[in-house]
């Protein structure tokens, strides 16, 4: 009793570790996934501040050839840049929404700039196009437009700064994520195998223990079996030698004394007799092979 309650707790101990270890396992999985999301999620937010400071280098560049040359081939930088700047800074609120609020305040900051710096692009390059070229290197030389790009690059770098910091936290999480799955994982493995082995050990303990108690039950029952079959063959002998004494008796009191006795005696001492002669004759049986098979197949 005390074995198979020892049996079924290690049973439920191992299935308790393994669910143990599935949990662990899947809670540090959804961990390290967490982490590698927000990683590329930063990743992502860098894309995006490098690209949208780009269009805004792309279209000071295409300005700065128009204004030079007159040529509008050096306006297409400039367009290109005016239609996907307002998509990247889409893109750009888009991935700082779960940032901080100093963060989203640069990012606003950043895009009252590179619209500031738009509209004095575009002023300088209205003056150009009707041939206000004096006008338009004036307003160049204010230097406005500079100082748009000064404190723009400013924000730029702040906000990648800042980006750069989450950057390195995430990754250090998600690597901190990793290095615990996979101590965890090898703790509750190691577990895992030390009781699979127990049990294991404590089942062929066990299977020993069974053999060794059905041999003890296979020696007991042979004994009781031999113990069984003498009583049996005494009992049969005496119930041999009985019936053999009441069978003799009735042939002798039937021979000697058959002719004094009334009818009715005649007729019991014939009974006796015959009684006699079936129930040797069924102790016979019994003791033969086919009988006994015959009593265990109706036992059965």
């Amino acid at each position: 009793m005390i074995r198979k309650i020892a049996l079924r707790s290690a049973f439920a101990a191992l299935l308790v570790l393994i669910a143990l270890n599935a949990y662990l396992a899947i809670n540090r999985l959804s961990q390290i996934q967490k982490s590698a999301a927000l990683t590329l999620e930063s990743s992502t937010i860098q894309a995006n501040i490098s690209t949208a400071l780009q269009a805004l280098t792309d279209m000071e560049t295409g300005q700065r050839g128009y204004l030079l040359t007159g040529d509008s081939d050096y306006l297409l930088p400039y367009t290109d840049g005016k239609n996907r700047i307002g998509t990247d800074f889409a893109s750009l609120r888009a991935g700082l929404a779960n940032r901080t609020e100093q963060e989203r305040s640069i990012e606003s900051k950043l895009e009252s700039l590179a619209a500031s710096k738009q509209a004095e692009m575009g002023r300088s390059i209205s003056l150009r196009q009707q041939e206000y070229r004096r006008r338009a290197f004036n307003l160049v030389g204010t230097n406005e437009g500079r100082d748009y790009m000064d404190r723009a690059r400013g924000l730029v770098s702040s906000l990648s700064s800042a980006e750069s910091r989450s950057f390195v936290r995430f990754d250090k999480e998600r690597t901190a994520s990793l290095s615990k799955a996979l101590s965890e994982t090898i703790i509750a493995s190691s577990c895992l195998l030390v009781l699979a082995a127990c049990l294991f050990g404590f089942i062929r303990y066990q299977g020993s223990v069974l053999e060794k108690e059905a041999a003890q039950s296979r020696r007991a029952l042979a004994v009781r079996d031999s113990a069984l079959e003498k009583l049996m063959s005494a009992l049969s002998n005496q119930a041999r030698s009985k019936m053999a004494a009441v069978e003799d008796n009735a042939r002798l009191l039937l021979e000697e004394y058959g002719g004094f006795l009334p009818r009715h005696g005649h007729e019991c001492a014939e009974q006796i007799k015959e009684a006699a002669a079936q129930m040797e004759r069924l102790r016979q049986e019994l003791l033969s092979p086919s009988g006994l098979n015959q009593i265990d197949q109706q036992a059965a």
